[in-house]
């Protein structure tokens, strides 16, 4: 039989630090989630209180709020508290209404498209 040692408990209960406080969970599809934790479990499951979602695209960003929010464990790839006291983003950065941040994505995502197949028909012409 083996008994618990103190760093095992700790280890186990890292997440016990970041309790009652806000903190940014980003996911394995690339969302990033701010909230409140509120409970989590072994597998890392948590409730985020006043949850919202941070859309940022450029130097815009918009937050889409979402309320009481339960994350599965296997999704989140990073957990880590934001500071109270310091601003969350960079002064440059300029909030925006969620159309606004959608037709900003729209326009990401074109580009990002365009770029694509400029880079196929030169991968056409290339003759190594």
């Amino acid at each position: 039989m083996s008994w618990a040692t103190a760093e095992d408990i700790h280890l186990s209960t890292s997440l016990a630090n970041y309790l009652d406080k806000k903190i940014l969970v980003l996911l394995r599809d690339g969302r990033k989630l701010l909230g409140i934790l509120r409970s989590f479990d072994q597998f890392a499951n948590a409730v985020l209180e006043g949850a919202c979602e941070r859309l940022i695209v450029g130097d815009l960003y918009c937050d889409i709020l979402l309320g009481l929010y339960i994350i599965r464990g296997e999704n989140v790839v990073l957990i880590g508290e934001l500071d109270l006291d310091k601003d969350e983003l960079p002064p440059h950065m300029t909030r925006v209404s969620v159309p606004e941040i959608r037709r900003a994505q729209k326009a990401e995502r074109e580009a990002s498209d365009l770029k694509g197949t400029m880079r196929k028909r030169m991968e056409f012409l290339d003759m190594d």
